[in-house]
């Protein structure tokens, strides 16, 4: 997921350069808040990846007779 979204801040930063050659303040305050956002999810994404896993096992048919 990270390369992701390295690849979404390439784009975005793009844009937003683009925006502010051709003065579109609206653009840049938009993409601006988009960034923000992007980098917060980045950050939750690498501590989530810190985390080990959880093996929850398969789920299996219970021995024994129905009551």
């Amino acid at each position: 997921m990270l390369p992701r979204l390295d690849e979404i801040e390439d784009d975005l930063l793009s844009r937003r350069d683009r925006a502010a050659d051709e003065r579109w303040l609206g653009e840049v305050e938009g993409l601006d808040l988009t960034l923000t956002f992007l980098q917060q999810k980045r950050e939750q994404t690498q501590r989530l990846t810190r985390i080990a896993p959880v093996n929850l096992g398969m789920p299996g048919l219970r021995s024994g007779g129905a009551s």
